[in-house]
């Protein structure tokens, strides 16, 4: 009997144990916001080094969204959905721009603002976020950001329309 109980002891200090692994590794893995703004920093500074090369505004643009979408209020949100809708902008002017990526970013700057507020802006860019998703993975089916946005934003909508 007491083997029992030791095991459902262990199994429960193992399972713990690994709970408390699993949550700092995956605060590890995310970035502060400070430590995004000085990303940024450093991806503008490449940008401008590099004018017209497509590369640097890509991730200029990816690594603003991706600050934008995990910190919606932040005082620096809205400077940095700007700036991406502008590089993004910019890349769409370029003749080594890819159309499929430039629909993901679009897609994903219209997700970002749902974010923000989604009840004045989920019905406003639904179909934005769909239609951008759907030609990204239509002119390359193999984008996996594309897949990866468009699953994560379907995802959102069966829950926000669940509850």
């Amino acid at each position: 009997m007491t083997s029992v109980i030791f095991k459902h002891v262990v199994a429960t200090v193992v399972l713990v144990f690994a709970s408390v692994i699993n949550l700092y590794a995956q605060q590890a893995q995310q970035p502060s916001a400070d430590e995004m703004l000085n990303q940024i920093g450093m991806l503008k500074r490449l940008e401008a080094m590099q004018p017209d090369s497509v590369a640097p505004k890509y991730k200029l643009a990816l690594a603003s969204l991706n600050f934008a979408i995990t910190n919606p209020h932040a005082a620096q949100a809205e400077p940095m959905l700007a700036q991406a809708e502008q590089t993004i902008n910019q890349m769409a002017q370029m003749k080594g721009a890819d159309q499929s990526d430039l629909c993901t970013l679009r897609g994903f700057l219209y997700m970002t603002r749902i974010v923000q507020n989604p009840a004045q802006n989920g019905q406003k860019y639904y179909l934005d976020v769909l239609q951008n998703f759907e030609k990204a993975l239509k002119l390359n089916p193999h984008n996996l950001l594309a897949a990866q946005l468009q699953a994560k934003f379907v995802e959102g909508m069966k829950q926000a329309t669940a509850q």
